[in-house]
């Protein structure tokens, strides 16, 4: 089979693997679609491990090709969704229904071979405890491939305690970013504010639902931010870019009782400097969200025929004997998620 392979940073190449056969307790994917994220893009550029030798991709949808022996909850021809993460089901995470927080979690496309290729082995404890999630009747193989990384952003909703009506800023729109704005608007929150220094990313938010926009500097922002919450401030203030500087502007304008998640991953050792007076007479909540939990992965997955925008976020397409330009192509400000097609991409 075709797969591609990370070797060190800005080294991705496809090459020939071996198809895979299940071993007891496994099943094979035939992979329908494999979506490249902001993690994988840091691996790339050297900013995050991933084991030299590995297969990346952890948002994967397929279709069962195989099943080893000792499977009964799936048959050929199956289409699934995959939770990504490998844990070991005993920790006092995973006993708390927390398996991204395992103790000893490895992830498929870091640790463990991953989805863009033409085929991917599950391994037996993702089958085992129920990970590979139905797809949808009606849901196109591109968006159930965002499911993994739309599970995320619903962990990221509920870290801050969110509520329908709650007022929201997002600071940057890029696919996560706008995935926010997608689930905000079907989830019922109120005005909602993205700040983003592209114009076309701006105005894609503006068609998914924002409420307002607004460029990337630190008063435009805060004027945005007030001005479409009456003074307020934001109920929950998403900062969906990891640069410095950005969790000092969130502080200002959350308000009282109001929520920070910082969900985006920042470069090593990067520190802030926060007014915690600020963060405690006003109550604030800072946090952060990694990845997502089973359950909120199943609920996403039941959520996505509700949530066509999705569609909308992928901006480029790939084969499997071109899937380097997956990431590659993101280095352009106007390219937001870019998906590869081990199969062929759709006519």
């Amino acid at each position: 089979m075709k797969a591609l392979i990370f070797h060190e940073a800005r080294r991705i190449v496809v090459e020939d693997r071996d198809d895979p056969t299940p071993e007891t307790g496994e099943v094979i994917l035939r992979t329908d679609a494999a979506g490249i994220c902001a993690s994988d893009l840091r691996v790339y550029r050297g900013e995050k491990y991933a084991a030299p030798g590995v297969i990346p991709g952890h948002e994967v949808t397929g279709t069962v090709s195989a099943v080893g022996a000792g499977v009964d909850s799936l048959a050929e021809g199956d289409r699934v969704a995959v939770y990504p993460i490998v844990a070991c089901g005993f920790c006092d995470f995973c006993r708390r229904g927390l398996r991204n927080r395992c103790t000893s979690r490895r992830t498929l496309g870091y640790e463990l071979d991953g989805g863009i290729a033409e085929y991917l082995r599950i391994p037996a404890p993702i089958v085992g405890q129920g990970q590979l999630m139905p797809v949808p009747d009606g849901v196109p193989a591109e968006r159930a491939a965002m499911t993994e990384p739309t599970a995320c952003v619903l962990n990221s909703f509920e870290s801050c305690r969110f509520r329908a009506g709650a007022s929201m800023a997002i600071i940057g729109a890029g696919p996560m970013g706008l995935s926010h704005v997608i689930l905000a608007r079907a989830l019922g929150a109120g005005p909602v504010i993205v700040a983003e220094p592209v114009e076309s990313r701006r105005q894609r938010a503006l068609e998914l639902g924002a409420t307002a926009v607004c460029g990337g500097g630190p008063d435009e922002i805060t004027a945005a931010v007030m001005d479409g919450t009456r003074g307020a401030g934001a109920d929950v203030v998403i900062v969906s870019v990891g640069l410095d500087g950005l969790t000092e502007l969130a502080l200002p304008i959350t308000a009282k009782q109001g929520a920070i998640n910082l969900f985006a991953g920042f470069p090593p050792k990067t520190t802030a400097s926060l007014d915690v007076n600020f963060l405690h007479y006003s109550e604030i909540l800072l946090t952060g969200s990694q990845n997502a939990t089973a359950d909120q992965f199943r609920r996403t997955a039941q959520l996505m025929p509700a949530l066509g925008g999705l569609d909308s976020l992928t901006t480029h397409r790939f084969d499997m004997t071109n899937a380097d330009g997956a990431y590659t192509v993101r280095e352009d400000p106007a390219a937001l998620k870019t998906i590869v097609f081990p199969g062929g991409v759709p006519g």
